[in-house]
């Protein structure tokens, strides 16, 4: 039997804009280096590693998500348990609105996500790590 799906991507995508604010790059690159922010890449390890990262962001694939903000998952990282503003971003900010609207769902503050993710930033010309 053929699945019926009745909540899209384009639905969840819409969903997700109505939640999680997006930031420019030139506002994220502003924010880049102060301590009050972290910046999450939500990429896959293959994707950092072939085109490089946001200078100094923390790295969580976008499947691992819930369980490493959750204190009470096995998985929990200490990063997620901050009082910061958490700047997510993927490669063009479809994971990272998804994820973003999760992050809030799941009882999170202070979240944003930079529209046109890495590939804007890239093609802004804003500071990239290259990864070894």
């Amino acid at each position: 039997m053929k699945q019926t799906i009745t909540n899209g991507i384009k639905a969840l995508l819409e969903d997700a804009d109505q939640v999680v604010p997006r930031i420019s790059v030139s506002d994220a690159v502003s924010l880049l280096d102060r301590e009050d922010h972290i910046f999450v890449d939500l990429r896959d390890p293959r994707e950092i590693k072939r085109e490089g990262k946001i200078p100094g962001a923390f790295s969580c694939t976008r499947g691992m998500l819930e369980f490493w903000i959750d204190p009470e998952s096995p998985y929990h990282k200490e990063v997620f348990n901050q009082d910061k503003t958490y700047v997510f971003y993927c490669a063009s900010s479809w994971r990272s609105a998804l994820a973003g609207k999760t992050a809030i769902d799941m009882g999170m503050n202070g979240v944003v996500h930079i529209d046109g993710g890495f590939s804007r930033w890239k093609k802004d010309g804003a500071a990239v790590e290259i990864i070894d």
